[in-house]
């Protein structure tokens, strides 16, 4: 009883050290739990596209390739907003674990559509020595104009340059930590998973292969060429071949190797890797399941080449006489072109006057970019130049066909004009004549000659009529000179009797046969 007064003393009491040792220990669990809540933070910078294909990969990255209607349900009214209307753009997305309730990790998502030099400074900030490993460069391309392809990569690759350049050396030695953990998972430097090496006593060296990480930019790298679906129409309206595909295939390959970058085609609304390569460059991996990332170099709609598995040998079978070696030193050089003239803070014009003074190596062959581009050229542009290749030749005889409604109208109006055309011929050769229905004999033989023989069937015996009237005719010829002794009405009247006579005798007689009984010319006298 005497102590509790004591107690509830002053500020050195004992109440209020026990309140003092209350207050930290429940600190120090907040922190823990607050420690053991924070997500993982990972930054994923997309440059190039349009807002609308920016969407489209940010929707192929967002969707459960094992379900695709489950994450629609679940993030029904959750889905981040997403701003790139404008110069950098930005949105965010939690990666869920295999059963959809776990978070793994939150992508944050950086968006740039415009590789010029004034938006350097948009992108400084988002490398910094705690960001770098957690970051991953998303290059967009698309197969709408794949011959714009590598000067696009091009002048993202200079931009890059120039910005980690210009970065502060703490975090440049970051970036070279980075890539040196990227060059040994290519190597294969872990004793563990190497046989024969667990007794050596050291470490083993593997040496990379030829054109492999010789550019490193310090942070990884992702080439997605969106829209594979349009390559069907590429072969069927501009007429490439496999060649020019295999030739896109092969340039690209030989130009990421030597950044250590992955690539992968994807269609929209089908089926792809993009998700499983984007969380194994960014380390977030499933804690219930293990996604094994494939690489496909053989549907040339799906292709996936991910980080570390390429090589020039690789590369050279997929088709002969491909200059490995001349693409990859004059990408070496493309790339430096002009990105030391924008570290060091040159204004436009000098930009412009390096990429004059660099115009004799793009004359001469050396230049990567024209050498792609004289392979994959675009189909609008007029390709009558000296030197096109077969692509462009197939291209010359092409023609822009006319719209079928005008074309049935000028054929309308060119109807008509026949039409009066005719009527005229007809009026002018309209000659009047008297009917004459007696037979012309000149004319019916000339029809005789087309029809024939007319030939009919009289009580069982095949009559000629063309032979009929031959016969009356001559007769008849016979009987003129006697005509003119008898008076004209008897005459008349005989003839007629004779004529039929004659005509009955002609039906009852058959070739090679005798007549049955005729009257003889002269017994009418």
């Amino acid at each position: 009883m005497s102590t509790e007064p004591q107690n509830s003393g002053g500020p050195g009491s004992r109440p209020s050290s026990k309140d003092g040792n209350k207050k930290n220990i429940w600190s120090s669990m907040l922190d823990n739990v607050a420690s053991g809540k924070r997500l993982p933070e990972k930054n994923i910078v997309v440059l190039g596209g349009t807002p609308e294909s920016q969407r489209e990969f940010l929707d192929t990255l967002s969707s459960d390739p094992s379900d695709p209607q489950l994450p629609n349900e679940r993030r029904r009214g959750k889905v981040a907003p997403v701003a790139n209307e404008f110069a950098l753009g930005y949105t965010y997305q939690d990666v869920l674990d295999a059963d959809q309730e776990d978070i793994l990790a939150r992508l944050s998502i950086y968006m740039l559509s415009d590789p010029s030099p004034s938006f350097a400074p948009l992108i400084r900030p988002l490398l910094t020595p705690q960001s770098i490993p957690e970051t991953l460069i998303v290059v967009l391309l698309d197969w709408s104009s794949p011959w714009t392809w590598l000067r696009q990569l091009r002048e993202w690759i200079r931009l890059l340059r120039s910005v980690l350049i210009s970065l502060d050396d703490e975090t440049k030695i970051v970036m070279e930590e980075v890539m040196s953990e990227w060059k040994d998972k290519k190597r294969g430097l872990d004793s563990s998973s190497t046989p024969g090496v667990a007794n050596s006593g050291g470490p083993v060296t593997i040496p990379l292969g030829p054109g492999e990480w010789d550019e490193g930019l310090g942070v990884p790298l992702c080439v997605v060429c969106q829209g594979a679906n349009k390559i069907e129409q590429l072969e069927k309206e501009n007429g490439w071949r496999e060649e020019e595909f295999d030739f896109i295939l092969q340039f690209m390959r030989t130009v990421l190797l030597k950044h250590g970058g992955s690539l992968i085609y994807t269609t929209p609304f089908l089926a792809n890797s993009l998700q499983s390569l984007i969380h194994s460059s960014l380390s977030i991996h499933s804690l219930l399941k293990r996604q094994s990332l494939k690489h496909n170099v053989i549907d040339r709609d799906k292709i996936l080449v991910p980080a570390n598995w390429d090589s020039w040998g690789k590369i050279r079978i997929i088709r002969e006489g491909f200059d490995i070696e001349g693409v990859g030193d004059a990408w070496s050089i493309e790339i430096q072109e002009t990105s030391r003239h924008w570290a060091n803070g040159s204004t436009g014009d000098e930009a412009q006057n390096s990429s004059d003074s660099a115009a004799p190596s793009a004359e001469d062959g050396t230049s990567a970019v024209v050498i792609y581009e004289q392979t994959i050229k675009d189909p609008k542009q007029h390709l009558g130049a000296p030197g096109s290749n077969t692509h462009a030749d197939r291209s010359q005889i092409e023609i822009e066909t006319q719209d079928m409604q005008g074309f049935l109208g000028q054929q309308v109006d060119v109807l008509e004009q026949l039409k009066v055309d005719d009527e005229k011929d007809r009026a002018a050769n309209k000659v009047p004549k008297q009917l004459d229905m007696s037979p012309d004999l000149e004319e019916s033989g000339r029809v005789n000659e087309h029809i024939g023989p007319v030939q009919f069937n009289m009580g069982g015996i095949q009559v000629d009529a063309d032979d009929m009237l031959r016969k009356l005719k001559e007769r008849e010829a016979n009987r003129t000179p006697k005509k003119e002794t008898v008076p004209a009405s008897a005459a008349d009247e005989k003839a007629h009797n004779q004529a039929l006579a004659n005509f009955f005798a002609g039906l009852v007689k058959k070739p090679g046969g005798s007549p049955r009984s005729s009257p003889a010319p002269g017994s009418s006298n």
